[in-house]
């Protein structure tokens, strides 16, 4: 029994005192509290992708730069992690954009550049830069509020018109 024990020990030995635990702790902590701020405002918009989603984008992207940090590996194989995470979240962005070919109208870009703004903060806050973070938020739900005020307009060509090349204005709101 206590070989299990001291294996079981040394499984969990990445977090070594409490000083190193505290650090992980608020890092994801940061990074989860912000992803659910944005999720709460896309949700409240009644935007496909809610607190839950941005929480957990959040979260992921603080962890794929924590553990490699906590682990030693250097910038510059970090880096590569990095564009690893970008393109995975391009994915999923791509997947809250929605085209409706009937109605000419394009929905869902707003949410997937939440998307990958949330990815950007939690990777901020996974490194350990909460300032930046929280700054980031702040301007990402200014933007949003700002964009709720006047719709966005998307230009799609118009078919069989007349004039080549002629562009019909659809407004959207998420």
């Amino acid at each position: 029994m206590h070989e299990v024990w001291v294996t079981v020990q040394q499984e969990f030995s990445d977090l070594p005192d409490l000083t190193q635990f505290t650090r992980v702790c608020v890092r994801l902590l940061v990074a989860i509290l912000l992803g659910a701020v944005l999720g709460y405002e896309r949700e409240y918009r009644g935007t496909g992708a809610g607190l839950r989603t941005h929480m957990l984008v959040a979260l992921g992207a603080a962890l794929f730069v924590l553990v490699p940090l906590q682990a030693g590996m250097e910038m510059d194989d970090l880096s590569r992690v990095l564009q690893g995470l970008i393109s995975g979240i391009g994915f999923l962005g791509a997947g809250a954009i929605i085209k409706l070919s009937r109605d000419r109208e394009i929905r869902g870009l707003t949410t997937a550049a939440t998307i990958w703004v949330t990815a950007a903060i939690g990777v901020a806050a996974g490194m350990g830069r909460e300032a930046t973070a929280f700054l980031s938020t702040l301007l990402t739900l200014c933007i949003l509020g700002l964009s709720h005020r006047n719709t966005d307009v998307k230009k799609i060509p118009e078919s069989g018109s007349d004039e080549p090349g002629a562009m019909s204005e659809r407004t959207t709101d998420k």
